[in-house]
């Protein structure tokens, strides 16, 4: 007689658990973490690291963004963000945050452009 199967949770949601420590977000500076942020590794793997954490470093030895960090791994974004807090706090990965643009809403600032636009033109 075989043993009694466990039902298998099909949303994956037990294995997320198991990843995070039953944490659900981010906290201290990873809570401000952005699809749009890069992340670089700043070490290597070591010996008895947990997996997605070794696989974070190994995909980010050139910046990578956190959307296709998140899509390379098959993780959401609220998942990996624990992870990278984890690493983050640890200072194993560096976190590199968009620029913000000046007059968010407004465009590109005129001006430069007609400078660069006037440079071209006179090479």
């Amino acid at each position: 007689m075989s043993a009694p199967r466990r039902p298998t949770d099909p949303s994956g949601l037990e294995r997320y658990y198991v990843l995070t420590g039953g944490r659900s977000g981010p906290g201290g500076s990873a809570s401000s973490l952005d699809v749009a942020t890069l992340i670089v590794s700043r070490a290597a793997p070591v010996p008895g690291m947990q997996h997605e954490h070794e696989e974070i470093l190994r995909r980010c030895r050139r910046p990578l963004s956190v959307a296709e960090l998140g899509a390379r791994l098959g993780l959401p974004f609220n998942i990996l963000a624990v992870l990278l807090a984890d690493l983050l706090e640890a200072d194993r990965v560096e976190a590199r945050h968009p620029i913000p643009a000046h007059g968010a809403g407004r465009g590109p600032d005129l001006a430069l452009l007609e400078e660069v636009l006037s440079g071209l033109q006179r090479l």
